[in-house]
């Protein structure tokens, strides 16, 4: 545990370590005045992964494989982004089309488990049973127990996107796929015709997850003030304004819904972004550079490509995303709890997605390499990941091998954005009560919102203690609550 601030002797210091049902290992510490004011809201980021460091010395066209490691949640997103940059470097500037359908169909597969696996898995005990809620009870367990329909479409909604995933890459997690200019593998018949036989009852699982989501939120009017922030927003959309996960332009927003830039070519990424490193967070806090660190952060994700889009290419996510704005009188919803409902929206959109394309020729095609081009010393990818926009930058030396990588990952471009949501939820929660585990649950219900991939890597979920400390401002112990690997809390 962290002590009380020896500099400030009129503070003391909580510290959530680590916050669980998340993706990665992180604390939140909070500093406390004598008048349990907030003083300081901090959500860290405590694991070093240094993937950008270790991948130099790699020849190029291992790096789609090799960084899809960072994560057993996420991995096609990484491949994804790292094929893109190193179809660059081979000089492909276009993709066959049945090359760039099933790369399409790769990722919404990979969106679609995601989302549903954070939802229904991670997220949904809080709602389904109260973020105060018996801890014993609030888990994917509980839901099994109470609520086995809804748990068992969270289910089979991630299964399915994991069987999309299986069919291209050969294997549900850390598969082949991608390779420098294409894919390496035809999607066959059989395969087709296997993904398409359960394809009505996923629409209508993904209807049904939209449906509750909007129910949860539209219900408790609570919610709409529970970590609420006014921000600016960042994503990629088609040239037409739509919503768009796999190739488009950058668009940024001012929370008004007023433009900052639009259609930006992600390769010139670094004329916008800047990233500020802070000694007590591994992860950096990105933001725009024209306005500056401390009006430039911004949030990325469900939210914000929902927000920010025009449209969406499918008609029942395009009539839900209308929904969506009309809750907000046509305005941008900021609501940080209604990123779930963003994200069932999401949700559908990829299904209807997933059913067009099934039903494409072309996504059976055999024609999956593209010719290449002169070669390239510098490669850069972007996509919509299923936490938000992701970067992957690469510098090759003559030899091919990597002498130079830069990734933003998508919970880095919304690291400011979870320490303000806690703050806010510290302010609104914590002031002069007790400390509980229903208060703590309250500061992860907030961060959990975000669906933040901490380190973008597995973890043994469920499985680590945790222990928050109270102290006056001698540093004397006044109460401590501990959660043991069982569940159990114990004072």
């Amino acid at each position: 545990m962290e002590q009380s601030n020896q500099s400030q002797p009129a503070t003391r210091r909580i510290a959530i370590d680590p916050v669980t049902r998340v993706e990665g290992h992180g604390k939140i510490t909070l500093l406390l005045d004598a008048d349990n004011h907030i003083q300081e809201a901090r959500f860290h980021i405590v694991e070093f992964r240094g993937f950008e460091k270790f991948i130099q010395g790699r020849p190029y066209w291992e790096v789609p494989f090799f960084v899809q490691r960072l994560c057993g949640i996420c991995p096609v997103s990484h491949q994804l982004a790292a094929a893109k940059a190193v179809d660059q470097l081979v000089g492909v500037k276009q993709l066959t089309p049945s090359a760039t359908k099933l790369r399409r169909l790769l990722h919404f597969g990979q969106i679609l488990q995601s989302h549903a696996l954070h939802f229904f898995h991670l997220s949904s005990p809080d709602f389904l049973f109260g973020f105060g809620s018996d801890p014993a009870q609030r888990n994917i367990a509980g839901v099994l127990e109470k609520y086995p329909e809804i748990a068992l479409k969270g289910v089979k909604l991630r299964k399915y996107g994991q069987q999309i995933i299986q069919a291209i890459t050969g294997k549900r997690i850390h598969g082949t796929g991608t390779v420098p200019g294409g894919m390496n593998k035809a999607l066959s018949v059989a395969e087709r015709d296997a993904l398409l036989a359960d394809i009505t009852d996923v629409l209508q699982w993904s209807q049904q997850a939209l449906a509750l989501n909007e129910q949860i939120h539209t219900s408790h009017p609570e919610h709409r003030d529970f970590a609420t922030l006014q921000t600016n927003y960042l994503g990629m959309t088609g040239e037409n304004g739509e919503l768009e996960f796999y190739h488009g332009g950058l668009r940024a927003r001012y929370a008004d819904g007023s433009p900052i830039f639009d259609q930006l070519d992600y390769c010139d990424y670094q004329q916008i972004l800047r990233e500020e490193v802070r000694p007590w967070s591994y992860m950096k806090f990105p933001y725009l550079h024209e306005l500056g660190k401390e009006q430039g952060w911004y949030r990325v994700g469900p939210l914000a490509r929902v927000n920010n889009c025009d449209r969406i290419s499918t008609p029942l996510a395009e009539a839900a995303r209308q929904h969506f704005r009309a809750f907000a009188q046509g305005e941008f919803v900021h609501d940080t709890l209604a990123y779930h409902w963003a994200r069932m929206i999401e949700v559908l959109h990829c299904t209807e997605s997933i059913h067009e394309l099934l039903h494409d020729p072309e996504i059976i095609g055999t024609e999956l390499m593209a010719e290449k081009g002169d070669a390239q010393q510098q490669g850069i990818g972007a996509i919509e990941a299923p936490r938000g926009t992701l970067f992957h930058d690469y510098q090759i030396n003559e030899e091919g091998l990597v002498t130079k990588a830069n990734l933003i990952v998508s919970t880095t471009s919304n690291n400011q954005a979870m320490n303000e949501s806690v703050r806010s939820v510290a302010n609104q929660y914590l002031d002069g009560h007790e400390i509980t585990e229903a208060l703590l649950n309250h500061l992860e219900v907030a961060v959990r919102a975000y669906d933040p991939c901490l380190s973008c890597a597995t973890h043994a979920l469920g499985k680590m203690p945790l222990q928050v400390e109270l102290r006056d401002v001698e540093g004397k112990l006044v109460n401590q609550l501990t959660k043991g690997t069982d569940g159990e809390i114990y004072r």
